[in-house]
């Protein structure tokens, strides 16, 4: 896949050297020759310095044959920018933009663009972390009708089978981790303490299993 990351930052060149090592053809823009020095030294892609809202430096970064252009600057308004140009002039079939500025994301999401927002992200996982949440929100589809989220085992929940303390029909399991090894749980697997449980599941689900880890329901 040839991909296009615009933006040579903290994230920009984390996410070029990443696409790399997965062997994606990967062509990384910045407006500073100095940026560069970010990248891994491994990195064998291709570096264009330039503006990204010029049009000459987008086709030398090869936004033609482009299969995909992450817009990761931190500048919200050249990301939009030059996601909406990758997708309306060039037809780039996937863009995904960088989200700073909660403000701005109904603007960005009006246009259509598939974005990662790690400012808003980041505060719920830290409001969740800090209010001793037990179930945690890692990730939202949609307009968040279906969330994906995180639960520790607790100790009550020990030598218990996972159907039994699943029990809503809108609540399904994801991933068990333990010992740092993840796998496809099913309702058979004895849980231990301190297992990492991630379960998609809608609001309702979700109320479900928050009631059963308060004691509510057994």
């Amino acid at each position: 896949m040839n991909v296009i990351v615009v933006g040579c930052g903290r994230l920009g060149s984390e996410l070029a050297y990443r696409l790399f090592q997965q062997g994606h053809q990967v062509t990384i823009v910045d407006s500073l020759a100095a940026a560069f020095d970010r990248l891994d030294p491994a990195f064998r892609g291709r570096t264009v310095e330039g503006e990204a809202l010029s049009k000459e430096v987008l086709e030398r970064a090869g936004i033609e044959e482009a299969d995909g252009l992450a817009s990761v600057t931190n500048s919200d308004t050249l990301n939009a920018v030059v996601a909406h140009t990758a997708r309306t002039i060039y037809k780039v079939p996937n863009v995904v933009v960088r989200n700073y500025d909660p403000n701005l994301r109904p603007v960005l999401e009006a246009m259509g663009l598939q974005i990662v927002s790690s400012t808003s992200w980041g505060a719920r996982r830290i409001e969740e972390l800090l209010s001793g949440n037990a179930v945690l929100t890692v990730f939202s589809a949609g307009n968040g009708e279906v969330e994906i989220y995180e639960i520790v085992v607790p100790e009550k929940w020990n030598g218990r089978k996972l159907g039994e303390m699943l029990k809503a029909e809108q609540c399904l399991p994801v991933a068990l981790t333990r010992a740092e090894r993840s796998s496809l749980p099913i309702g058979e697997v004895v849980l231990q303490t301190g297992d990492v449980l991630d379960v998609s599941a809608t609001a309702q689900g979700i109320a479900v299993l928050r009631a059963c880890l308060a004691g509510k329901e057994a």
